[in-house]
């Protein structure tokens, strides 16, 4: 299984939107490593994000550059908000087996990172930049591993 951990492109500033949505530099960034992520014909049978709108933004971004037959679930769901625990995705991907995408925010991705990777959220081993994406591989021991990370500046 290959699980996609995606930041949400740069917002923004709370003080001019309470929603924060992407900014012009957010979606430029997005569609860039969107745009690289379909070179790559990244395919996962689900694109899932939080109820945030930058995270709706970034996931739906990603969506439009990926072919149509990539994904087949394009949805909102729970525990991806900034705060929440990474423990719920760590519970949930042990029943999964399909290539899974899910799109939300710092701490909560890092936290999530550092748990499927050394057990312990509380490490602070990737620095997710806004409208990265981090490849993560779970091995028939069911045992993640990192396979690769790309960041806008690496692609633009």
């Amino acid at each position: 299984m290959l699980l996609y951990l995606v930041r949400h492109g740069e917002a923004e500033e709370e003080k001019g939107d309470p929603a924060r949505p992407l900014s012009e530099q957010g979606i430029s960034a997005t569609k860039a490593t969107a745009s690289h992520l379909s070179r790559m014909k990244i395919r996962v049978n689900q694109i899932l994000h939080s109820k945030k709108l930058r995270a709706k933004q970034t996931a739906e971004i990603i969506a439009e550059h990926l072919t149509a037959a990539s994904y087949k679930e394009f949805t909102e769901t729970d525990g991806l908000s900034p705060l929440d625990d990474p423990g719920t995705w760590d519970d949930r991907l042990k029943y999964l087996t399909d290539d899974l995408m899910l799109v939300g925010h710092m701490p909560h991705l890092g936290k999530l990172a550092s748990l499927l990777l050394c057990g312990d959220g509380e490490k602070d081993i990737v620095a997710f930049r806004p409208s990265s994406v981090l490849c993560l591989e779970r091995d028939e021991r069911s045992h993640w591993r990192l396979q690769w990370m790309i960041t806008p500046d690496m692609i633009m």
